[in-house]
């Protein structure tokens, strides 16, 4: 198990060097995205400004707030919750978040499936996890929403943040097939034979 210091935007040649167990911590940007904001880029055709690549998104519909305009809140949002939502309801979207924009990690939580495995291995990607209850903590590295694009679908917008030690993440998923979340299955699975083979219970 390592630790990576990442600043982003990451070659393909830092994120393949990642490892289910390793741990990781993002410098500089981090894109914020959801459902919504997924489901209009990709099935309405709507486009973004953004330069997403190399870069990471997070599974994300930010509580914020409307400020006035300020060196330190430059698009005029403060962020106030930073929360992480669950992302299996967007794993259609990682091949093509990869493909057409370059999108390097996937910030989330409670993993991805064989599709964006798959994804991660052809492209040169990784799912780094988040703990669910921790969004108190993940506010804190956010420093300022530096952009915000696709404003109209609030708070499932694209939002660019500029961050500060966010982490450390754990590699939950790796480009080299490795995923922390089958091993948790096949081991729960194996667990459970040998409960019922102990219990004389034949399957």
């Amino acid at each position: 198990m390592a630790h990576h210091e990442m600043t982003m935007p990451a070659t393909e040649e830092q994120v393949r060097a990642l490892r289910v167990n390793d741990t990781v911590t993002l410098q500089a940007r981090l894109f914020g995205i959801r459902d919504a904001t997924q489901i209009h880029m990709f099935d309405r055709g709507r486009t973004t400004h953004f330069d997403l690549r190399g870069h990471a998104v997070i599974h994300t519909a930010p509580n914020v707030r409307k400020v006035e305009r300020s060196e330190a809140f430059p698009v005029g949002y403060q962020p106030v919750c930073v929360g992480t939502t669950t992302s299996d309801r967007m794993e259609r979207f990682t091949r093509p978040l990869m493909e057409q924009y370059g999108v390097r990690l996937i910030v989330g939580k409670g993993g991805l499936r064989e599709a964006s495995a798959q994804a991660f291995q052809d492209l040169g990607g990784a799912y780094l996890a988040i703990i669910g209850g921790t969004a108190a903590l993940e506010t804190t590295w956010v420093e300022a929403i530096e952009d915000v694009d696709l404003d109209d679908l609030n708070p499932e917008s694209l939002w660019k943040f500029r961050i500060r030690n966010f982490g450390p993440l754990l590699v939950a998923m790796d480009s080299h097939g490795g995923s922390l979340y089958d091993r948790v299955r096949d081991a729960a699975q194996a667990r459970r034979a040998a409960v019922l083979a102990s219990l004389g219970v034949t399957q």
